[in-house]
């Protein structure tokens, strides 16, 4: 990690500039949309061979495109995770679309990933109709869904009348060689737009305070995730100050549990994944109604 301080959430970073001539070189985009929880951020970590995003069993865990960057010989495909698409009911649930459709237009290839263990619903032909022709299925979980369910989807979704369909396992890896293989083939000739050591752009600011909002979704009730926002105030290597917001006084006592017990948990959790030195704060505020407040949306990140 990079020694630096900020005061208010890093933004996130626009596209990066090539770092050279092609030289027959391929490269490009790839954008990863679908409904909430269809498995987008965990193809995301399969792919890149580590984590790049948080996961977790909640919907609209992810809030903001999330670049990975995967390196092959003589090609880099660089893939944008994105919030899951979904009828919104707050400005917070606007901004979570606008992120992610924001990810179609520029790209090279769309993927469109559906749940094996759903029915193709209304909700997954909305994200489809704002995609390109050309764009990819891929149908998702099949470690966990019945054959039939495999192929009802399938079956669903070449109505579509899209360029592939891939079958697969984010969690396990099954068909994931066969679908970068075809993405791979559609990648245009382009330039080196990472480094080779490089996995993702996402600024350390983001990536600590998602690693703690991941702990708080994995530790909390069922209906408090979507109430906390987690940001970084404080960064002076190696003390980290994270802030925790809430929306309720009642939410600020189930996030710090009883003696402090479960904001301890939740440190523990996210040190383990950061350098040993590093020595992490957390803080919980309440700001009521913060995901109706455009405003505070954006302060905060998303």
């Amino acid at each position: 990690m990079n020694d630096h301080e900020t005061d208010e959430p890093a933004e996130q970073e626009p596209a990066p500039a090539p770092l050279g001539p092609a030289d027959g070189y391929r490269s490009g985009f790839v954008s990863l949309l679908g409904r909430p929880n269809a498995g987008k951020s965990t193809l995301l970590n399969r792919i890149c061979g580590q984590k790049v995003a948080i996961v977790s069993d909640k919907p609209q865990t992810t809030r903001v495109q999330m670049r990975g960057v995967w390196h092959g010989p003589d090609v880099q495909i660089v893939f944008v995770d994105t919030p899951g698409i979904h009828k919104p009911v707050s400005a917070l649930g606007e901004r979570l679309n606008s992120n992610a459709t924001a990810a179609i237009g520029d790209v090279d290839v769309c993927c469109l990933m559906i749940d094996a263990t759903k029915p193709f619903g209304t909700g997954d032909q909305f994200v489809a109709d704002k995609l390109p022709k050309d764009a990819v299925v891929i149908v998702n979980k099949v470690d966990i869904a019945k054959k039939d369910a495999v192929i009802k989807q399938l079956v669903a979704t070449s109505e579509l009348d899209f360029a592939e369909y891939f079958p697969i396992s984010a969690k396990d890896g099954d068909g994931v060689d066969g679908l970068m293989g075809y993405l791979v083939s559609r990648m245009p000739e382009g330039p080196r737009y990472f480094p080779d050591d490089m996995v993702t752009d996402t600024p350390d600011v983001v990536h600590v305070a998602e690693l703690v909002r991941e702990q708080l979704f994995r530790a909390t009730r069922e209906e408090l995730p979507y109430s906390i926002a987690t940001h970084i105030t404080e960064w002076d290597w190696p003390h980290i100050r994270c802030e925790i917001v809430v929306e309720r006084d009642s939410q600020k006592g189930m996030v710090i549990g009883k003696g402090g017990s479960l904001l301890k948990q939740v440190g523990i959790a996210v040190r383990k994944q950061l350098p040993d030195e590093v020595y992490l704060e957390l803080h919980v505020t309440v700001d009521k109604a913060w995901q109706r407040r455009p405003n505070r949306i954006e302060l905060l990140g998303y």
